[in-house]
């Protein structure tokens, strides 16, 4: 809320004073030269320029945020948001030309939400239903392709920046899913496999349910252990007595 109310009087107020965007405007060069303001003013800088977007994203910035806060409880949810914001901050004094932007933060509260909750559901344009995992995976594979495609090293270590909490909150638990899902996998292989193997086998000619299907199979009562036969061997075999080797 604190957040949110800042970003609102921040709309307003550069709405009216554009000169003020340097105030809030955060670059490790400013810093250095004693301009501590912009450290905590630039997370009040809006999302958008344009209201209707700009009030978009504030309530489901407050959406998201309360269900993590919920979620997390207050402790855990300032310090994911803490992780994200010092990792910004850091990077602004590598390149210390660089204007700190709040969008891959905020984006990574996003992130997070629909990693916590995957079937919620957001109304894109107030009409199509759609899950948050899915632009959830959207988002990563933004990030991805801008992290691969980009020559600005600036730009790597921004997106670095923004999704470190991600990966410190939940990294345990991504290497969790992906070794169960490896596991199902396995599983899954074996199973195909055994499905695969025949369950009846003529203990004379070795013909199956799966070379002949229209063929039955009995057991014979007069060979010592398990031994099944097809109908066309079932009578016509020798009985397999203890010692006595096994047909080919």
């Amino acid at each position: 809320m604190l957040l949110i109310a800042g970003q609102v009087i921040a709309f307003f107020l550069l709405k009216a004073r554009p000169d003020l965007l340097s105030k809030f405007a955060l670059a490790g060069s400013q810093v250095l030269q004693g301009h501590f303001a912009p450290l905590a003013l630039f997370l009040f800088l809006p999302l958008s320029g344009n209201f209707f977007f700009a009030f978009i994203a504030w309530y489901l910035f407050y959406m998201m945020g309360t269900a993590l806060e919920s979620h997390w409880g207050t402790f855990r949810f300032n310090l994911y948001f803490l992780i994200g914001y010092l990792a910004t901050v850091a990077v602004t004094f590598i390149y210390q030309n660089f204007f700190a932007t709040t969008s891959y933060l905020y984006g990574s509260i996003f992130l997070a939400f629909a990693w916590l909750y995957p079937d919620f559901q957001l109304m894109i344009f107030f009409i199509l239903p759609v899950k948050v995992k899915y632009l959830a995976m959207i988002t990563w594979a933004s990030y991805a392709w801008q992290f691969v495609s980009t020559h600005s090293n600036l730009l790597r270590l921004v997106i670095l920046a923004a999704v470190l909490n991600f990966f410190l909150f939940f990294g345990r638990d991504i290497y969790i899913r992906l070794k169960n899902g490896q596991r199902r996998k396995a599983f899954q292989r074996r199973a195909n496999a055994n499905a695969d193997k025949p369950f009846h086998i003529c203990t004379k000619c070795g013909i199956t349910e799966k070379t002949n299907p229209e063929m039955e199979f009995r057991f014979c009562s007069q060979c010592e252990g398990s031994h099944e036969y097809c109908m066309d061997h079932l009578h016509n075999h020798e009985h397999i007595k203890e010692g006595t080797p096994k047909a080919d």
